[in-house]
């Protein structure tokens, strides 16, 4: 049996294409940016959901978070999910205050908060820190942990108390990046 010859195609000209092949690979790019999307939250984004009012301004119950864990490590003034395996029993959205070997010390009167005898500026609290809990201060952090609070100090329970204490780094699963909902509070989280 004699093979078909093909007659070269003029310059300009379009090869047909069978039916259902152009919607084929779309189906193919639709399924590797799914695969991709996956990949990329299953290892480096997660998404997290606010619970309760902890973080009021900052954050409001029901805010939609994406979150970066490949190689976080804390630093102060970032906001943090706290693993829900802990004691406290749920995953905690919370700032970094102060990292393993600084000494907060916080003045229940004045509500101020220091870190290494330097005054915070705050600009995202609610109120000033008027709730003591049971911990005394100042506190030295120790060694791969962490000093958290909410933004919403005085409704908040942190560091601050014994039932939350100093959080461990490795309880960290990331940094709050963005909230993506609910669309009208939408932004990169500072």
């Amino acid at each position: 049996m004699k093979e078909a010859k093909h007659a070269p195609q003029p310059a300009g000209q379009e090869i047909p294409q069978r039916p259902g092949q152009g919607l084929w690979e779309w189906y193919e790019a639709l399924i590797s940016a799914l695969v991709v999307l996956v990949l990329l939250f299953s290892f480096f984004f997660r998404i997290i959901q606010v619970d309760g009012s902890s973080m009021n301004p900052t954050l409001v119950d029901g805010d939609r978070l994406i979150v970066w864990g490949a190689g976080y490590e804390p630093t102060a003034g970032d906001v943090v999910i706290v693993d829900g395996y802990t004691v406290y029993g749920k995953p905690l959205v919370k700032r970094v205050i102060a990292v393993g070997g600084d000494t907060i010390d916080i003045d229940f009167v004045t509500g101020a908060v220091t870190v290494n005898g330097q005054l915070l500026d705050e600009p995202y609290i609610a109120e000033p820190t008027y709730t003591a809990y049971d911990l005394e201060f100042p506190l030295t952090v120790p060694e791969d942990t962490v000093f958290v609070m909410g933004d919403n100090r005085n409704g908040s329970i942190d560091s601050r108390s014994s039932q939350i204490g100093c959080i461990d780094e490795r309880d960290i699963l990331g940094k709050v990046l963005v909230c993506f909902l609910p669309v009208q509070n939408m932004g990169v989280v500072k």
